[in-house]
């Protein structure tokens, strides 16, 4: 089996950016469980180059096409057409490899979300940003010209998101089980949007033009509340652990809702809405007893977050001002 080093210059040749030989450093970069990812130097500048995994790097058996890729590489163009301030640019893709090279983000004024919420850095409207970004990028995927031809992906989808988040986790929680079969047969049967599937502070890099989202592995045409829920329930997740932090990071659902929801075309926000409510908890508790748990929780706060997702999960509330609410009175209660 080759090396990262040689698959990364076997790349680089490939696509036309440089011989082999030109490859000075290969150097792997953390934060990814699905792909293969490094920062490649050559003839004086940075690159990114990622190749999917067809087993994901976690303990569970988590398997998944390595075609992926080709979806991911799609995802990207299309971000870039539709928000060109928020693209990153691409250097070409191998079908073969199941790899591609797009730009090395770096510098004084790129920093991830993730980081920024967990070191509590100072608020600059990060989830208004984020869910605009979003909503501008389903709304163009909704529009009847759209050509869908590169996503239609929804057994990867499932494979990486539907099964490992709720099917598998109903297996662990009989008394929601039905409830989070239900979903997932919601998600696996739309096709309203293009889905990013892992809208995640960890996958999202600021710059002075705004956000960059990028790991597009899970891109399918799916529903609309997928990305939305799955953005926000990280901020549930770190409103739980960093308690000084809870008021902003519930405050910024609402941010991310108002941006996102000003984008919504397709159908009535309302209901959209209400699908979301039902899906975040589910996903909270996809990331206790899922095939991915969430990996900064003590074990007080996996329980309260189980207790917490299926009390919502039986009783759902309709809007997320309500949720966001609920969360509070409940953390609340907590920690008194």
């Amino acid at each position: 089996m080759p090396s990262l080093h040689q698959k990364c210059a076997a790349l680089i040749e490939e696509l036309g950016i440089a011989s082999q030989d030109a490859v000075s450093v290969v150097a792997p970069l953390t934060g990814g469980v699905a792909s293969d990812i490094a920062r490649v130097d050559v003839e004086g500048r940075s690159l990114c180059v990622k190749f999917a995994l067809p087993k994901l790097k976690v303990s569970a058996d988590w398997r998944a096409p390595v075609h992926r890729n080709a979806a991911e590489y799609a995802w990207l163009e299309v971000a870039a057409a539709v928000c060109p301030e928020a693209s990153i640019k691409l250097f070409g893709r191998s079908a073969s490899q199941h790899g591609f090279a797009m730009e090395f983000l770096d510098g004084k004024d790129v920093y991830l979300w993730k980081q920024a919420l967990l070191d509590k850095a100072p608020f600059r409207g990060e989830a208004g940003l984020v869910g605009d970004m979003l909503g501008r990028i389903h709304a163009a995927s909704a529009a009847g010209d759209f050509d869908r031809s590169a996503f239609h992906n929804r057994d990867d989808f499932r494979a990486l998101r539907i099964e490992p988040y709720l099917t598998f986790t109903a297996q662990t929680q009989p008394q929601v089980a039905q409830a989070l079969n239900d979903l997932a047969e919601v998600l696996y049967a739309s096709d309203q949007v293009l889905v990013h599937g892992d809208v995640s502070p960890k996958n999202i890099v600021f710059r002075a033009a705004g956000p960059v989202l990028l790991d597009a592995e899970c891109a399918t045409m799916g529903d609309a509340s997928f990305d939305p829920s799955f953005c926000i329930n990280h901020l549930v997740l770190k409103a739980i652990h960093l308690p000084k932090s809870r008021n902003r990071l519930l405050a910024d659902i609402g941010h991310f809702w108002a941006a996102y929801g000003a984008q919504v075309t397709w159908e009535d926000p309302r209901e959209l809405e209400a699908r979301i409510c039902r899906l975040v908890p589910a996903l909270m508790l996809g990331r206790i007893d899922g095939k991915s748990p969430v990996e900064y929780l003590d074990d007080d706060e996996r329980d309260f977050v189980r207790s917490l997702a299926i009390g919502m999960i039986l009783g759902p509330v309709p809007t997320l001002s309500a949720l966001a609410e609920t969360i509070e009175v409940h953390s609340k209660e907590r920690l008194k």
